[in-house]
């Protein structure tokens, strides 16, 4: 025990050995850093690989280079951080040859456990071949809706509009609703009083709509005054839609539901609301 204390302490208060450490750790610093440039000037190439215009190999719209953009980065960083852990173990005195082998075979020995990994990895490529969504795209993926912000070889990030930010295995995306890729409809149903005539209603609905698609850019197609959608129980609910660019049907909605209300209100037609009649007995 005492002779092994003191070789502990000749290692330590000796000068070659602090040589050779602070050298080794220098190495390792080094690889790292080279390993920081290889994967910044690697994103940097497929970034303007992915962004050169008029190339007539690469014709993609701009969010599915981001998607690509992204997945090729996820790889990029998990090829060089796992080289450059080889070569740093190498400086270290362990034989690669023997790690390399080890890793093969403790990869069949984990290769059963690793079933969710192989199926998130080969369930993003799917995605990204179908081009399912891309990055900035607003989807909902299960009980999350929200916008792509990231989509890796591993794992997708949604973030709601209220700022939460989702991550999903892959694996786990069984059903997508992609709201941004397809021209989308503003639904609005304006209730009118049983006292209103609904010729005269709708005639009133159709002037506002025609007024509306001239000052709207965002409006696609001609909207409609579908007629009566349902005869409540204090109100005869009017259906009008609104064809309109991807992701513009809500904020078209609030904007006409307004204008819908200022209309009514300069025709003198009533927009019913509940009232609550309280009858009072007098005792005798």
């Amino acid at each position: 025990m005492d002779e092994a204390m003191y070789a502990v302490v000749a290692l330590l208060t000796s000068g070659a050995f602090w040589v050779q450490a602070g050298y080794v750790l220098l190495k390792i610093v080094v690889i790292m850093v080279l390993a920081r440039l290889v994967i910044s000037l690697g994103q940097r190439m497929i970034h303007k690989l992915l962004t050169v215009r008029h190339n007539r190999f690469l014709s993609l719209p701009s969010e599915r280079q981001q998607t690509i953009q992204s997945l090729l980065n996820s790889v990029l960083r998990n090829v060089i951080y796992f080289i450059a852990i080889l070569v740093i173990l190498a400086e270290l005195g362990f034989s690669i040859g023997p790690v390399l082998a080890g890793l093969g075979i403790v990869g069949l020995a984990v290769g059963f456990g690793a079933q969710n990994l192989v199926r998130d990895v080969l369930s993003g490529f799917f995605i990204l071949l179908e081009d399912q969504f891309s990055v900035g795209d607003f989807v909902t993926i299960g009980q999350y809706t929200g916008t792509v912000q990231e989509f890796g070889l591993r794992i997708t990030k949604i973030k709601e509009f209220t700022g939460q930010v989702h991550i999903i295995p892959n694996g786990h995306i069984t059903e997508v609703t992609n709201y941004s890729r397809e021209n989308a409809v503003a639904v609005l149903d304006v209730g009118i009083s049983y006292d209103t005539p609904i010729n005269r209603a709708e005639q009133v609905l159709e002037k506002l709509l025609a007024e509306f698609a001239q000052t709207e850019e965002d409006v696609v197609g001609d909207p409609s005054v579908l007629g009566v959608q349902d005869l409540g129980e204090s109100e005869v609910v009017i259906r009008i839609t609104v064809p309109c660019r991807p992701m513009t049907h809500w904020a078209l909605a609030r904007k006409l539901r307004k204008m819908v209300k200022e209309r009514f209100d300069q025709e003198g037609i009533d927009i019913p609301f509940p009232q609550l009649v309280v009858h009072q007995h007098q005792a005798q």
